[in-house]
């Protein structure tokens, strides 16, 4: 080897041993695994069940922890009593939604799903009163509910499992 490649190869090292030293002393989080550059923690948590990877790591770090999937820092809480007491005792701070890109570029910022901030309250609210007013939680509205899925299941029943279009 050359001694260019040498000494990019180990400028290379540093910035990375930088970056990584960089990512790994943020105090304003609780305590979590380090993460790799890039990567961040995704070699530890399994894709199709991450729960059980997380309780792992709450097990570890306690029921407040944070880690780094990819380039995203986040706070995982674990347990039915920190749940409940971030969501009650302080909704305030929990209840904002990440802005992700893609949903944020189609639905402009509106809809129930993907709003966020005041945005994603007034609709929340709207919402909930909509259905309300429609009819949501009220007894004859749930006897309907209950005879219309009685007469569907009626129906697939009927069809033995073939496949059946209806015309539009």
């Amino acid at each position: 080897m050359d001694l260019v490649t040498v000494l990019l190869s180990i400028v290379i090292i540093l910035l990375l041993a930088k970056v990584y030293n960089d990512q790994t002393q943020d105090k304003n989080y609780p305590p979590g695994p380090k993460p790799l550059p890039i990567i961040g923690s995704l070699h530890m948590v399994n894709q199709v069940s991450p729960q059980k990877d997380f309780m792992k790591l709450s097990k570890k770090y306690g029921p407040v922890f944070s880690i780094q999937l990819g380039l995203e820092k986040m706070v995982v809480l674990s347990g039915y009593d920190i749940i409940k007491d971030a969501l009650i005792n302080h909704a305030d701070e929990f209840n904002e939604r990440p802005d992700g890109p893609i949903f944020a570029k189609t639905t402009n910022g509106n809809g129930i799903v993907f709003a966020h901030g005041e945005n994603w309250k007034v609709m929340r609210r709207f919402t909930i009163s909509t259905l309300r007013d429609c009819g949501m939680g009220k007894k004859p509205v749930e006897n309907k509910i209950k005879e219309e899925v009685v007469c569907l299941i009626q129906e697939f029943r009927s069809h033995k499992g073939e496949f059946v279009l209806y015309p539009l």
